[in-house]
């Protein structure tokens, strides 16, 4: 009877009934070894290589993505991570969506106003004060030019008189015989450019006083009406676009594009409304700083020119202290903040 010979357990090679290696044992300890592996590991670059005692045969194991419920886990993650990834650019996409469909529909309703096919909602009465405003800002901005026109030969003129002042002086100290004559044309024109100066500075604040309210004031206004036109053009364009859906059929396909429209109609007739408000309010304000504004600038400039030309050198002085307007002397800079203290 021959002895077996004893063999060691790990060069057991156990052969199916076929002849072939039964690799069982060995799917078993690679199964073993994916699942104790961490999921983060790079395990399509892992490479296991095993060798029998008594066996040629190489078992490389590739760990790639696991087939399993903990692989699933793992793909998950990256899943959730791309979907954040694309909403900031879906939202951007669905904003640009939204804008072209909009400037389509109020570029049609433009057309379609234009070319006389289209309806366009009016308030006869609002329409009728921006008309206008838009025409006193035109007339008050010819006022600015003229009154500009007028202050720039006004310091010309004042700075002529100065010069022919100085000349008057000194030749009626280099004249002995035209001494006095000479002295008195000399201090008539210095008292003209100073009287021509306190005028200059009234016609100044005159101008920045008018400059503020058309410039500011009235185009800040007018701005406001912009935004109420572009909304009445919006609205109308989809009221159009409503009544255009409510003509045709009705069935399942059209039903809900019905209801979108109608909940479109009614955002943009509160935002119509709301602007409409709003410039109505604003040109009720303008309306009262505006009478206030010329009231005061025009009894300044009406006081002033008169008190200049009827050479009342002392109620012309009177006219810019009530108006708290200060002359500045020519040639002396403003003090300094530690001299004003």
């Amino acid at each position: 009877m021959a002895q077996e010979s004893p063999k060691s357990s790990a060069a057991e090679i156990p052969v199916t009934s076929n002849g072939e290696v039964d690799d069982s044992r060995e799917h078993g300890f690679n199964r073993d070894l994916k699942r104790s592996l961490p999921a983060g590991l790079g395990l399509s670059e892992t490479q296991i290589t095993s060798h029998g005692f008594d066996s040629t045969k190489e078992g490389v194991i590739e760990a790639g993505a696991f087939q399993g419920g903990q692989s699933t886990q793992a793909k998950s993650g990256p899943v959730l991570l791309a979907d954040e990834t694309k909403n900031p650019a879906m939202e951007k996409l669905e904003l640009v969506r939204k804008w072209s469909l909009n400037t389509y529909k109020c570029t049609r309703q433009i057309i379609s106003e234009k070319l006389g096919r289209g309806s366009r909602t009016v308030d006869l009465e609002l329409e009728a004060q921006i008309d206008i405003l838009r025409d006193n800002k035109k007339k008050y901005e010819n006022i600015l030019k003229l009154a500009q026109t007028l202050s720039t030969q006004l310091f010309q003129m004042v700075h002529t008189q100065r010069q022919l002042g100085d000349a008057f002086a000194d030749l009626s100290l280099k004249s002995l015989e035209l001494h006095e004559e000479f002295g008195y044309n000399a201090d008539t024109q210095k008292l003209l450019a100073k009287n021509g100066e306190t005028l200059l500075g009234a016609i100044n604040f005159f101008i920045a006083s008018v400059n503020t309210l058309v410039n500011k004031t009235i185009e800040d206004t007018l701005m406001t009406v912009k935004q109420y036109e572009s909304a009445r053009i919006e609205y109308d364009a989809y009221r159009t676009d409503l009544e255009e859906l409510n003509l045709g059929p009705r069935d399942a396909n059209t039903l809900p594009k019905i209801e979108q429209s109608q909940h479109l109609f009614q955002v943009h007739k509160e935002k119509y409304d709301k602007m409409r408000n709003d410039v109505s309010i604003k040109l009720k304000f303008l309306e009262e700083n505006k009478v206030k504004v010329l009231h005061n600038q025009l009894v300044l400039f009406h006081n002033a020119i008169a008190a200049y030309f009827a050479g009342n050198q002392k109620q012309l002085e009177q006219t810019l202290k009530q108006f708290h307007i200060k002359l500045k002397t020519p040639g002396v800079d403003a003090p300094s903040w530690l001299e004003e203290q």
